[in-house]
């Protein structure tokens, strides 16, 4: 699925990379209004998606985009070399899958959240304001930790999405949007595995 996106990425990398260097701005609390230039969702009669799968696309790209926010933070905050792996990873996934998501929402007419939607949009298990903000002090072992536990509230916060996704009648039955929902659960939850044995593994030492 993601192959039939792959012209958009060099687009979508180099607009991340210019939406997402800039500081934390106040969050506010989850609102679908509040998003720039969100209008109400109208469904076509014939669609098979709803207004939840909708919600959950632009939802997803803001939760995603503070992911990479926070991914982007590794290297300058000198962290392990297997940290800094593991943060460029969900970077680069998490970017190709913001370039899916707004091109799923843009074909079917929806409003298209940009990657500054995550300072103004609070998802299940987005970080706050004091939470960035101790990411943003810690250095070197204690920014793995402060990372690694914070990364984990993210994709379970994904996660919570998903099964909301999913417990909506009518939702997820759209192809491109109940393919996406399953693959976030599998590698999120992964991810979630193994930033547990890291987390352990530190605790071990």
């Amino acid at each position: 699925m993601i192959s039939r996106f792959r012209p958009l990425y060099g687009v979508a990398l180099a607009v991340l990379a210019l939406m997402l260097t800039h500081p934390a701005a106040a969050q506010a609390q989850h609102s679908m209004a509040g998003m720039s230039g969100h209008t109400k969702i109208t469904i076509p009669e014939d669609a098979i998606y709803t207004v939840a799968d909708v919600e959950f696309m632009q939802g997803m790209i803001a939760h995603h985009a503070q992911a990479i926010y926070m991914s982007r933070m590794a290297e300058a905050h000198h962290a392990s070399p297997r940290l800094i792996k593991l943060a460029q990873k969900i970077d680069q996934s998490q970017v190709a899958e913001i370039a899916l998501m707004q091109d799923w929402l843009r074909r079917n007419g929806q409003a298209v959240p940009d990657t500054s939607s995550w300072r103004t949009m609070h998802m299940a298990g987005m970080l706050t304001d004091e939470q960035l903000k101790e990411l943003d002090a810690a250095k070197g072992a204690d920014f793995d930790r402060a990372y690694l536990e914070m990364m984990i509230q993210h994709h379970e916060g994904a996660l919570q999405m998903v099964e909301d996704l999913m417990n909506t009648p009518l939702a997820g039955q759209d192809v491109d949007v109940g393919v996406f929902a399953n693959d976030v659960v599998t590698v999120q939850t992964a991810e979630i595995g193994v930033m547990q044995r890291m987390l352990s593994q530190m605790s071990d030492k």
